[in-house]
């Protein structure tokens, strides 16, 4: 079974930001797209860092710098405070920017976006240059694929093309995949289901597999 990779769900369609992009222009950007962030990069396409919703509502937070700076809250707030006055992206801009490369898998992705290290991760290519990018939402969209395609994945996996009998009938249901047959080996029957669980879209799998013989009883496993 293959394992998906960034390239595989990441957004191609990427609206950027220069260094000496405005504060106007990137409010502008953000609604007109939709974007909750925006990737700063160089003048060679490089990711340098990001704009977030959260780093344009520091103006409205703290009154355009006109706040007094906090005394309580610790560097992250200060910094918060100080970008209040920012008035393009550089200084606007979280960085570093979080990169991945399209090649690497969809799970090690997503353990960066853990907690608040990063929201949304830049793609980029071996030379550094900005390809896309890749969020929570962009992984869950997976989720959103339809049972004729989930079952017809599933089956090519469990019944490639040289088999001559395939022994497993697949339902699938806004996502649910019941299992329902007869396979040799116990073995088999569980590797079904691990198969079933790793097809994207899938969210909960039921098995109801039989077997003729317990080989894992045999074999100690």
């Amino acid at each position: 079974m293959s394992e998906l990779k960034t390239a595989d769900v990441m957004c191609r369609r990427v609206v950027t930001a220069a260094l000496d992009t405005s504060f106007k222009e990137l409010v502008g950007i953000m609604i007109a797209y939709d974007a909750g962030v925006i990737p700063v990069v160089d003048s060679r396409g490089r990711p340098v860092g990001v704009v977030s919703e959260a780093d344009l509502a520091t103006k409205l937070e703290f009154h355009c710098g006109a706040a007094s700076p906090p005394l309580l809250g610790g560097l992250r707030l200060r910094s918060r405070w100080h970008k209040s006055s920012a008035t393009v992206a550089a200084e606007l801009m979280s960085t570093p920017a979080i990169t991945v490369t399209a090649d690497v898998t969809l799970c090690s992705a997503l353990r960066l976006l853990r907690g608040e290290q990063a929201s949304v991760l830049c793609v980029v290519n071996d030379a550094g240059t900005l390809v896309g990018m890749l969020s929570r939402r962009d992984a869950l969209r997976l989720f959103l694929r339809g049972d004729d395609a989930i079952r017809d994945d599933l089956e090519r996996q469990l019944c490639p093309a040289s088999a001559t009998v395939c022994r497993v009938a697949v339902l699938v249901c806004d996502g649910a995949v019941t299992l329902d047959g007869a396979l040799s080996l116990r073995s088999a029957t569980e590797r079904a289901e691990w198969i079933a669980r790793g097809v994207p879209g899938v969210i909960s799998v039921r098995n109801n597999l039989s077997f003729d013989v317990d080989d894992l009883m045999i074999t100690g496993l």
